[in-house]
């Protein structure tokens, strides 16, 4: 495989997939126009996120992805600079884990190892050690291949919050600390929101003349964020805010593909925002060429993501808000966010 900069990835779309919502992992039945908040909703997510039927759920799934997508789900392309390799590994129906490879010393940490498999035949493939799994959170399409992992790599260390119950945790991270693997610099950020526990993981790119790589797990998405299962709107904002504070220059490595059906969503809310526009036409020809829209920068997010544009008079006035009088700014936005989060529940493309 070549290595590409940014600029050179391109995604694509599953075959016969109706750009189902982030979230379907999670509620196979969920129908349009249903809020998978509501009680049934509720009840299946509490199974799913804490009890052994979940685990069984995403065994079936993975099951049913490498059956369906036996190259995986896009074509990903490597990124590098001098010193650095990320390798996205595209797992489950739409998921992404990642391989990140100090190249010198041929030592590797991977982002969120949903198919162990998949992960273990990069880890061949690319002739590394792995030495870490870092853990957004502790749903089983980013945690399930923990173990098996940690099976064949004894020495693997598994970093993650200690507020989810993330499997084979030997690691807990306090929000800003750091960990090494090689030359890699890890920063862990405390990101609540989509779990209670949700944490992201900052590579320092200096070392390498790379900007900084953000691995958002459900926090953040191209054109999207993480569905509210353990938090309010308010908390969401701030881990958004917490994440755009990183630098317009920071590279997004989300943790699914859901480039398509969240910008053809932001479409409907902003008819006239160029940026969207144009980035939408991208994706869909990326999509139809199966080739994975991984990574965007922040910068472009704020162009187009109504999750991070909150604060937009355009897009206040499309979804019909106004702050009131003497309301707080910042509660004005988790309004305007949870209006969004709200409508994008409601919504599945067609």
């Amino acid at each position: 495989q070549s290595c590409h900069r940014p600029a050179g990835q391109r995604a694509s779309q599953e075959p016969g997939s109706r750009g189902l919502p982030e979230g379907v992992e999670y509620i196979p039945t969920r129908k349009k126009g249903k809020n998978p908040m509501k009680p049934v909703g509720v009840a299946w997510y509490s199974l799913y996120a804490r009890t052994r039927l979940g685990y069984l759920f995403y065994q079936r799934q993975v099951k049913k992805a490498r059956e369906r997508y036996p190259h995986g789900h896009s074509v990903p392309q490597p990124y590098c600079f001098p010193g650095l390799k990320i390798l996205p590994i595209p797992v489950l129906s739409n998921n992404y884990s990642y391989l990140v490879i100090d190249t010198g010393s041929s030592q590797a940490a991977v982002i969120d190892p949903s198919d162990p498999l998949a992960v273990q035949a990069a880890i061949e493939e690319e002739g590394v050690m792995l030495e870490a799994i870092f853990c957004t959170h502790k749903h089983w399409d980013h945690s399930g291949g923990n173990w098996e992992l940690c099976q064949k790599h004894n020495s693997c260390r598994v970093y993650g919050s200690a507020l989810d119950a993330i499997p084979q945790l030997t690691h807990p991270l306090a929000d800003r600390e750091k960990v090494s693997v090689g030359c890699l610099t890890f920063e862990a950020l405390a990101t609540p929101g989509h779990t209670v526990g949700h944490m992201v993981y900052v590579l320092d790119g200096g070392p390498f003349g790379s900007p900084p790589c953000l691995f958002s797990g459900d926090l953040l998405f191209l054109a999207g964020c993480g569905e509210l299962f353990e938090g309010s709107a308010e908390t969401m904002l701030a881990s958004l805010d917490l994440a755009m504070g990183l630098g317009e220059d920071t590279l997004l490595w989300p943790g699914h593909e859901y480039a398509l059906e969240c910008l053809t969503f932001a479409s409907l809310l902003e008819l006239d925002n160029s940026a969207l526009e144009q980035k939408l036409q991208w994706a869909v020809q990326q999509r139809q060429e199966k080739r994975s829209t991984c990574p965007s920068t922040l910068g472009e997010e704020q162009s187009y993501n109504p999750f991070l544009r909150t604060h937009r008079p355009e897009l206040q006035e499309a979804l019909g808000l106004w702050q009131g009088r003497g309301e707080d700014p910042d509660a004005f936005r988790a309004r305007v966010l949870k209006e969004v989060r709200r409508r994008k529940d409601l919504y599945q493309a067609t």
